[in-house]
């Protein structure tokens, strides 16, 4: 989990406009440490919260609280910037394609 939520990182890093990082490799390595906490221990109970927003959409909710946690992570990793709603948009497509892709080979 920590490898796939690293690549997507990685992936909106060096591919989104506006996504950038600027730090050491063990800050981007605490970075995605944050960040699968995150995805650990606030994402199940977020998709509990908003269950019902999540089926009405059909799953689309999942990417709005992708992004909150993306956000989540801009606030808490310094060397970590979002600096545009396009670069935390489509660094969302990009955590939650790799993280479907990995679940699936999981």
């Amino acid at each position: 989990v920590i490898a796939a939520n690293g690549l997507a990182v990685w992936l909106a890093i060096r591919y989104v406009p506006g996504f950038t990082f600027l730090g050491t490799n063990y800050e981007f390595f605490v970075a995605t440490l944050i960040l699968t906490g995150l995805n650990m221990f606030l994402k199940p109970f977020l998709k509990l919260l908003f269950g019902p927003l999540i089926i009405l959409t059909l799953g689309l909710g999942l990417i709005v609280i992708n992004a909150g946690l993306f956000l989540i992570l801009d606030f808490l990793s310094p060397a970590l910037r979002i600096e545009t709603i396009p670069a935390l948009i489509y660094a969302t497509l990009i955590l939650s394609v790799v993280n479907f892709v990995f679940h699936i080979l999981i």
